[in-house]
């Protein structure tokens, strides 16, 4: 250490950890360091084995064998019960609030501290207030959950984990949900927790987020730990190898576009419920063949509804919009079977409900909504042997592993079976692709092929409209960028102009003096 002074003591430290559901060894010996009053990450891809690990730490597991140790002490952790009771709090990805009630009744749930609701709100008011001072957690605590922005809502975790007598903290994937600014906000709390003594877990796919906030970093590959690292000495394609077990592109291969004809024409879209609640209000836009337009916006804001609309699945409730010559409207409304016959793809945001059917094979799931054609050319029944055939053509293509046609959809892994969706709307060479969160928890390696995909689809003439809560990606291939915001576009960037800190402020509703724009433009019908 500098200056000669000792290493802070351990506040976890696994040892031999092994943790098997059935034939699949989840955990492998896993040996884990954490020190005290330090922000750690442990990264690795799907399956690595990362959410066992951290799942027997909070007691939602028990490991088959192995030691846990808490500052210095070896325990036995049995139940999440367990692991508050020796300090350990969690952060899930998913937060565990109760919507409707406010953010006080939600700190003390389970944790009246006596038998008076009264007595004891009024001692939790008081410790809240003095950790909302203390960690820079300021919150409302009478305002509704519900009511409260994602941001402040994750505050409200923080605090009910603090609050129980958390120690060390364990965030699951904190910033799928928030916007740049939120982000950052989140990491100023982290950095007041480390000053305070509080150590930190910390688990995301984002390598550029562990370069900025962690001290130290595990890296796990296959259940195995392969590496432990200060995170001052190493960099993102690092610990993208260490991750996949060979180099990976980090960066996309972006040349500029050269937008042709319009292929998506959109005006006053309107979306609203049956309870009268506006999903969608008067979007517009124009989508031409050879660029990619991304829509940025955090989650919930209309984006999932617009690709629903252009997709067929759902009518829009006023406007229209018009895919080469044909007219979509509210009295003329379209399927999805229609806008295939258009030449428009859809990869959907959620494959699971959307993109493959489980347990189906990989040769049926990728023929799902395009089995008219095969009919075409084999008669009124469907051939086994030419779907397969078919099939082993596109997996190869595709890299999808195993490149087994009659292995069930279910037994892909989330990366391959993201790659069934893509292979199946991109070989059918289609004039739109519709894409929503395209890498939505896929491996890196994955992610590296999905992007080369779509850049070469955009470079062969198609228009690509692209939905992701993940804004590198909408950075890194976009063309163009819009902004939602409460089922609006509420403005437009060109690449070369996108930065986190604009996008961010327009993803939250907000537009700055220097700023952008909230785009006007109609279409002539």
């Amino acid at each position: 250490m500098a200056n000669g002074d000792s290493a802070p003591p351990l506040a976890i430290k696994l040892s031999a950890i092994n943790k098997s559901f059935g034939d699949v060894h989840a955990n492998r010996n896993v040996n884990l360091e954490v020190m005290s009053g330090h922000i750690h990450g442990i990264i690795g891809e799907n399956g690595a084995g990362k959410s066992t690990l951290v799942s027997i730490l909070y007691g939602f597991y028990s490991a088959d064998s192995g030691q846990i140790s808490i500052n210095g002490q070896t325990t036995t952790i049995r139940s999440s019960a367990d692991a508050i009771y020796k300090g350990i709090g969690m952060v899930h990805q998913h937060f565990m609030l109760v919507p409707n009630f406010s953010v006080l009744e939600n700190v003390m749930l389970g944790h009246e501290g006596s038998l008076s609701i009264e007595t004891g709100a009024k001692k939790a008011r008081k410790v809240l207030n003095k950790l909302s001072q203390d960690f820079g957690l300021a919150v409302d605590p009478d305002m509704i959950v519900e009511n409260l922005p994602v941001g402040l809502q994750q505050r409200v975790e923080i605090l009910k984990a603090l609050f129980r007598g958390a120690e060390i903290l364990i965030l699951d994937e904190p910033t799928g949900v928030l916007t740049p600014q939120e982000t950052e906000q989140l990491f100023e709390i982290l950095r007041a927790l480390r000053k305070k003594g509080v150590t930190i877990l910390l688990i995301t796919h984002k390598l550029k987020e562990i370069i900025a906030i962690t001290d130290d970093v595990s890296v796990m590959r296959g259940g195995e730990m392969v590496a432990h690292l200060e995170t001052t000495r190493t960099s993102p394609a690092e610990l993208a190898e260490l991750m996949v077990g060979r180099k990976v592109l980090l960066e996309v291969d972006h040349t500029p576009a050269t937008p042709g004809e319009p292929v998506l024409q959109a005006q006053d879209l309107c979306l609203t419920t049956m309870s009268g609640i506006n999903q969608l209000k008067d979007i517009s836009l124009v989508l031409r063949a050879g660029e990619i337009v991304g829509i940025a916006g955090v989650s919930g804001n209309g984006q999932s509804e617009l690709l629903d609309v252009l997709s067929g699945i759902t009518a829009p409730t006023s406007g229209f919009f018009q895919v080469g010559t044909s007219n979509i409207t509210a009295q003329q409304p379209s399927n999805p079977a229609r806008l295939r016959a258009l030449g428009v793809a859809h990869v959907p945001e959620d494959r699971h409900k959307r993109g493959i059917i489980l347990p189906f094979s990989a040769a049926e799931s990728m023929i799902l909504g395009f089995s008219g054609a095969h009919h075409q050319n084999s008669g009124w029944w469907l051939s086994p042997s030419r779907l397969e055939a078919d099939c082993a053509k596109r997996m190869q293509d595709f890299d999808i592993r195993p490149p087994i046609p009659s292995l069930a959809s279910a037994n892909f892994s989330g990366g391959n079976q993201q790659k069934i969706v893509l292979a199946r709307e991109i070989s059918t060479q289609p004039k739109l692709l519709l894409v929503g969160q395209p890498t939505r928890g896929v491996d890196i390696g994955a992610i590296e092929f999905i992007h080369k995909q779509l850049i070469a689809l955009r470079n062969a003439g198609c228009a690509i409209l692209l939905i992701s809560v993940e804004l590198d990606e909408i950075m890194s291939l976009s063309d163009r960028i819009l902004v939602m915001n409460n089922g609006q576009i509420v403005g437009e960037l060109e690449r070369d102009n996108a930065d986190e800190k604009r996008l961010g402020l327009m993803m939250a509703g907000i537009t700055t003096d220097e700023g952008v724009a909230i785009s006007q433009r109609r279409v002539r019908s």
